[in-house]
Parts: C-alpha cells; structure tokens; sequence
C-alpha cells in the first residue's frame, strides 16, 4: 500500500484533534473528489512498519482524541490488510481514543459478508472503526453545511451501534 498525506494536527475530518491517514488508491472517480491525485495506487509513499511507528507515535499526545482513515480508499480490496493492522494496534494501544473512517463504499451493502470490497480483514476492520462517513462523494450533492460530509448522500454511521444492534445506525449533525 503507499499513502498520500499524514496530517498530525487534523481538526476536518472527525471530531477534536486527529492524526489522519490519507491512503493511496481508489476505483470510486467521483466528479468533484478533493483528492483525485491519490486514486493511483502508487502515489506517494510507500506504507511501512516505521510508517505506522509514526502515526502510533503522533497519536500519543493526550490533545489527539483518534485517528482518521481517508484516501483514496482505505476499504479498496489492495489496502485492507495494511489499514487492518494499523487499526488493530491503535485500538490496543488506545482503547479510549476513536477512529472515524471515510469509505465511498456503503456499510450495509458493499461491507457486507456478501459484498463486493469483503476480504478476510474487513470484519476486523468494522470491528475497530467507530464512526464511517460511507457513500461516493457526488458534486451535485455538495453541500458545504453538512458536519464531516461533502455530499448529502453521505451517512456518518456509528460503526460499533449497528454491529450491535444488526442494522444501520446514522448519527445526525445535531448529535455531533
């Protein structure tokens, strides 16, 4: 897997101050994406173990509430083993620290045992991602007032709520 971007100090893409992964590759090509140079999957930098060491260490501070998984496509079939052990370590480093993910996959069809981006890490992925913006950004949709969303087709789902409870659970703005 390579990366785009780390940003230690991220206050755009979930709540308080995060360390966010900007992950290299992703087949959505959404018209509008603020991104589009990290749909090729050999953009940037390659992801290593030192990567990671890094982006373990920038989460240390106590000001960072948790990490952030952007792209590209963190849940492309290519980039899920490496974003899965990521997530594994930070959920046991930092069991009280959150992770939002962004995906333009959707939780309840495409993330589904049945799905089309499911491999053997995405079950373990779900397991540790606490809130996911699911949905393809669509530039007709855009809409600039919308928390942590470029589009309004987008959902913020909490993540950990659904798993439990077996069906999609939406968090709204007002609940933000």
């Amino acid at each position: 897997m390579n990366y785009a971007n780390i940003k230690k100090h991220d206050t755009a893409n979930g709540l308080g101050v995060r360390v966010s992964l900007f992950v290299s590759g992703c087949t959505h090509h959404c018209k509008g994406c603020f991104n589009s140079e990290a749909w090729d999957f050999c953009y940037g930098q390659k992801y290593t173990k030192e990567v990671q060491d890094e982006i373990i260490e920038a989460c240390k501070s106590n000001y960072i509430r948790g990490l952030s998984l952007l792209g590209g496509e963190p849940f492309e079939k290519a980039n899920q083993k490496d974003v899965c052990e990521l997530l594994v370590r930070f959920k046991k480093e930092f069991p009280n620290k959150d992770v939002w993910c962004y995906s333009g996959y959707t939780f309840d069809v495409d993330m589904t045992p049945n799905g089309k981006i499911w491999t053997e890490h995405t079950k373990s992925m779900l397991e540790r991602i606490d809130f996911l913006v699911d949905g393809k950004f669509v530039e007709e949709l855009k809409n600039l007032r919308l928390k942590f969303r470029g589009s309004s087709n987008q959902r913020i789902i909490d993540v950990q709520k659904s798993l439990r409870e077996g069906k999609t659970i939406t968090v709204s703005d007002e609940n933000l």
